[in-house]
């Protein structure tokens, strides 16, 4: 019997396999391109569906049962195919109520000016077309009908490409209230457009609720516990944050100084020196950060780079006499706070829970 022929790979083909490779690329982009305009498609779909509910006002009319009642009658009219679930009916109701009030008053108001405002408008409309709807489901459920609240989080996925995981866990740690709340005197260090900017990236308080940190710490238990967790700080931190070093040395007039944290923020094009307190704020603490920055300034700076920003993070601080400690520095600094999740319960009751550690050693034992 003659042998099945068998397909051979074109051995030592360079080109060959350079061809598959791209057009495996090709195929892959367009999956996703694909699933882009398919989500796209479904988000305008649904968004119809609640623009119509609500201006129909068939809730109204209809009453308690109403979602449950056009389900059915939606899936009969596809021929028993399956149709739209009474939840996901509601939630395009709530999808459209969200949104369509504030895009209303900013066309209006971009109508006023220039037609620039109208392109960036536009711009921010079709941003809601372009993350899931899973994504939209738990926006919805967590901004209690804040519509500036909910397209924070939506631009937020889009910049970030977050998965529903990481916004999930965003959206429960109030990352719209301290997303760019630092104390800073970014207004007098920086032209407006960079402090603008600048600004935009740190936060107050951050949340360090990944560091397994119970009762007292030292500062160094709790640097350590942000470099063993790194990539989770840097996703407190924000896009854009690389990470330099720790500890890092810089030496001036004979003396070697050491950096608690040095980043890079990218999009800054600038370095971020930060010093960790676990202690409440004082005069002194600024005083050394502002003197890091300058030596980084001075010894790192390329000559491309935008001067350095310092940021302290301390346990806490006392906002008036923070503003009196940056009034007087000229370079630009920011003061936030920490807290770790484990802070919000009385001392006598955190020693008593356990760990995650334990928890899963627990689990893993049974």
């Amino acid at each position: 019997m003659a042998k099945k022929s068998e397909i051979k790979p074109a051995e030592f083909d360079k080109e060959y396999y350079e061809w598959i490779a791209e057009l495996s690329r090709r195929y892959r982009q367009c999956q996703i391109k694909a699933a882009v305009r398919v989500n796209s498609e479904m988000l305008h779909f649904y968004w119809s569906v609640g623009k119509d509910i609500e201006e129909r006002k068939y809730e109204n009319k209809y009453g308690s049962h109403f979602y449950e009642n056009m389900s059915r009658d939606l899936t009969l009219a596809l021929n028993n195919r399956k149709g739209l679930a009474p939840t996901s009916l509601w939630y395009a109701k709530s999808f459209y109520c969200l949104y369509a009030p504030l895009f209303e008053n900013l066309r209006q108001d971009a109508e006023k000016s220039e037609d620039a405002n109208l392109r960036q408008l536009a711009e921010k409309f079709e941003a809601l077309f372009s993350i899931p709807w899973t994504h939209h489901q738990k926006i919805i459920d967590k901004v209690k009908g804040d519509s500036q609240k909910a397209l924070f989080f939506v631009h937020k996925t889009l910049e970030n490409n977050w998965g529903r995981g990481v916004l999930m866990n965003f959206l429960s740690t109030d990352l719209y209230e301290r997303q760019g709340a630092a104390l800073t005197n970014f207004a007098a260090t920086l032209p407006k457009v960079e402090g603008d900017l600048a600004q935009d990236y740190f936060k107050d308080p951050y949340r360090f609720e990944f560091a397994q940190l119970n009762g007292e710490y030292t500062e160094k238990e709790l640097k350590d516990e942000l470099m063993r967790k790194l990539s989770q700080f840097l996703l407190e931190l924000g896009k854009g944050f690389s990470f330099v070093g720790r500890e890092y040395r810089i030496t001036a007039g004979g003396k070697d100084k050491y950096i608690d944290l040095l980043f890079y923020i990218i999009p800054l094009h600038r370095y971020c020196v930060i010093e960790v307190k676990t202690t409440e704020f004082d005069f002194q603490d600024i005083g050394q950060l502002a003197g890091y920055t300058a030596m980084v300034d001075d010894l790192l700076n390329t000559g491309q780079d935008n001067p350095s920003i310092g940021l302290l993070i301390c346990k806490e601080k006392n906002n008036v006499l923070a503003r009196y400690a940056l009034s007087r520095v000229n370079v630009p600094i920011g003061i936030s706070e920490y807290e770790l999740a484990r802070q919000q319960l009385p001392n006598e009751l955190q020693d008593k829970l356990p760990t995650e550690a334990e928890i899963e050693k627990r689990l893993a034992s049974k």
